[in-house]
């Protein structure tokens, strides 16, 4: 848009100008040699140009009224307010403990196994009573095989080897496929039953020497009465043949 002003302002401008000379008279050969004859026609003044009107700017736009600085309030500070002591907590919960492994539980159960060993009649019975109550809570191969071995040491009662071996049995009833845990149960099992076998046979032979006994004894009492017999027989005869004579 500024060059086409420009250019437009540059062709008025010529033009004006080309209107503002005065006009060339050409004169024929005849003319020159006859000055009289030429004809000078009257010029014609230029016709002026409308004067421009200066343009005025646009007045600044006014600025708006400048309000009244006022003064903040002063805001009384709030008092500091203790959290209440009575309000619980919200905690996430706990993850949930992860389950140890098969080598972990049967570490832990080998460990239990030789403290065993070291301890007196009253603390295994208090170990049988929590290995129990372990048994009803989680039914693991593991506590399966702590309880039966405190059977086995304690011996309250003779059916104690037998709660061991079910015990046993039903270790090796369970999950399918081999583990530490079950070859230790068979290995135990095995003492267990070997044991049980000891003592039936010791069994049966104190059973048969007190049989033995038993027909000793009554061997000597069948001889004591036989005795007993021909020394009463022998002293009658005797006073019937006295009281003969």
């Amino acid at each position: 848009m500024t060059a086409r002003r420009v250019l437009l302002a540059v062709l008025i401008t010529v033009f004006m100008a080309g209107c503002a000379t005065k006009p060339t008279v050409v004169l024929t050969p005849q003319e020159q040699y006859e000055p009289e004859s030429v004809t000078i026609l009257p010029m014609t003044p230029a016709a002026e140009a409308p004067p421009i009107d200066p343009v005025e700017p646009p007045p600044p736009p006014a600025s708006p009224p400048e309000r009244p600085t006022s003064q903040p309030l002063a805001v009384p500070p709030e008092p500091l307010r203790e959290p209440p002591t009575n309000v619980a907590a919200f905690a996430a919960p706990p993850a949930p403990p992860a389950e140890p492994t098969e080598d972990q539980q049967l570490l832990a159960l080998l460990a239990d196994l030789q403290r065993y060993g070291g301890m007196s009649v009253d603390d295994l019975r208090r170990e049988l009573a929590n290995a129990s109550a372990a048994l009803g809570r989680q039914r693991s191969d593991a506590n399966r095989v702590r309880l039966a071995v405190l059977y086995t040491m304690v011996r309250a009662t003779p059916a104690d080897d037998q709660r061991a071996l079910q015990l046993f049995e039903n270790v090796a009833k369970s999950d399918p496929g081999p583990t530490p845990i079950k070859q230790l149960a068979a290995v135990l099992q095995a003492q267990v039953t070997e044991r049980q076998k000891a003592v039936h046979d010791e069994q049966q032979k104190a059973d048969k020497v007190i049989q033995k006994l038993e027909a000793l004894r009554e061997m000597e009492r069948s001889l004591m009465r036989d005795r007993v017999r021909s020394g009463g027989g022998g002293g009658g005869g005797g006073g019937a043949g006295g009281s003969g004579r």
